[in-house]
């Protein structure tokens, strides 16, 4: 007989406020680790020697965490069970110069950042982000969680063509928000405002790594409150669930036969090639110095890699209601109908006919339906960190995900349920 449910709408309403404390990479990286800690978990240098110890660690790296909790007994070349995610959302990020303005309007100079629906932000009370880096190395995270930002939109009576032809919007000219009134722009006041607001002394920030957010909260949507609307869905609800996850799967005493991993990585949205990111050194690293620390040669490095299975777990598309025709006409995810299985053949996803099997048999443990997604032909598809794992660690990658709509919105729309459901499969995965 199927398991029951593990998690339900209690962590959906916890995955809201994941999402507000995460209004960048850095934020939401801390708020996973917290949470860890809390399950037990121990966090690791980079720079130091690692032990044979059982029990949860996680390494930190600017915007990604990995994450893995090693069972009494294992072995050196124990295989792993890994849910890859990743942290970062497309936004308007600082530039080094942000002091702009002119004609009366203080503003604050921003540069695209992934691929958003730069429609979404106009009009938006935005707030402020990121990391602050000081002159003796440390950093320091910062959040103006209030209205401080606004992309004012052009009124239609001064573009009547906007009604026949549409929204046209230029990257560089018209999304720099104002901040404020003022003819005497100086170079050094936003980061002077944020100093104070971090309660540093003045002139200690020498680099910064900063972004937009809207200050709106998560909220349930519909009739029933079957709905869940918010910002960084994509992917925040995929680390947010993972986290829930491995935690779950660390404080359960079951036994495990594999060592259950998250790896969230940074950058997924501009391409994943940095240190942080899924096309980077840092997950295969963290998976090799488990296995040597456990005093496993690089034959038990190989044994235990050939058995690893990772889910990469990212937000796809539900069937939109509006646009049904781009969808595949066979392939229809609807949202609250649990997660979804992506397929593509070109290995824009790394699904093949083995790891759907894995996924099925996790989704059957934990009595959660699953469904399919495979993009219309007429239309290209998107990837994910699937296949860059697959490929950078030779490994069986699956590519999941909850159904959305509104993907890189600065607002998207999920289904109340599937974000549990998702949890549910994805704990049934990891206890392997």
């Amino acid at each position: 007989m199927s398991a029951p449910a593990r998690f339900d709408r209690g962590h959906t309403d916890d995955l809201m406020s994941f999402l507000a404390a995460g209004p960048s990479p850095y934020h939401a990286v801390a708020n996973a680790a917290e949470r860890l800690e809390k399950a037990g978990f121990r966090q690791v240098a980079e720079t130091d020697a690692w032990d044979a110890s059982s029990g949860g660690k996680y390494v930190l790296r600017g915007g990604a965490i990995v994450a893995w909790y090693v069972p009494e007994g294992a072995e050196a070349h124990t295989p792993f069970h890994i849910v890859g995610a990743h942290t970062d959302s497309p936004n308007l990020r600082i530039k080094p110069r942000p002091d702009s303005g002119g004609h009366g309007w203080r503003q604050v100079a921003v540069e695209i950042y992934g691929g958003p629906l730069m429609n979404s932000w106009l009009d938006r009370d935005l707030g402020l982000a990121g990391r602050l880096s000081l002159r003796d190395g440390s950093t320091v995270l910062v959040n103006v969680d209030r209205p401080l930002l606004r992309v004012p939109q052009l009124a239609i009576h001064l573009d009547r063509s906007v009604s026949s032809e549409g929204l046209k919007l230029d990257k560089q000219r018209h999304l720099q928000p104002v901040w404020g009134l003022g003819d005497d722009v100086r170079d050094g006041d936003l980061i002077a405002f944020l100093e104070e607001e971090a309660g540093l002394a003045a002139g200690s920030v020498t680099g910064w790594d900063l972004m937009t957010h809207p200050v709106e909260a998560p909220a349930y949507l519909g009739r029933d409150r079957e709905l869940v609307a918010g910002p960084r869905m994509d992917n925040l609800l995929s680390v947010h669930a993972g986290t829930a996850a491995l935690a779950a799967v660390a404080t359960s005493g079951a036994p495990l036969t594999r060592i259950p991993v998250l790896a969230a990585f940074d950058h997924e949205e501009n391409g994943s090639q940095s240190d942080t990111g899924a096309d980077g050194p840092l997950l295969g690293s963290v998976l090799e110095r488990s296995v040597f620390a456990r005093g496993g040669s690089y034959e038990d490095r190989a044994r235990a890699f050939a058995g690893t299975v990772c889910l990469s777990s990212d937000t796809g598309h539900a069937v939109h209601p509006n646009y049904a025709e781009r969808h595949d006409p066979t392939h229809h995810p609807r949202v609250n109908g649990g997660p979804i299985l992506k397929v593509n053949v070109n290995n824009r996803y790394a699904t093949d006919g083995p790891g759907r099997a894995v996924f099925a048999a996790a989704c059957e443990k934990a009595d959660v339906p699953f469904q399919a997604f495979v993009s219309n032909n007429s239309m290209p598809c998107g990837t994910t960190i699937g296949p860059i794992t697959a490929a950078r660690h030779g490994i069986r990658t699956v590519d999941i995900g909850v159904a959305i709509l509104s993907m890189h919105s600065v607002r998207e729309l999920c289904g109340a349920d599937d974000p549990f459901l998702l949890a549910n499969a994805l704990m049934a995965f990891l206890e392997g």
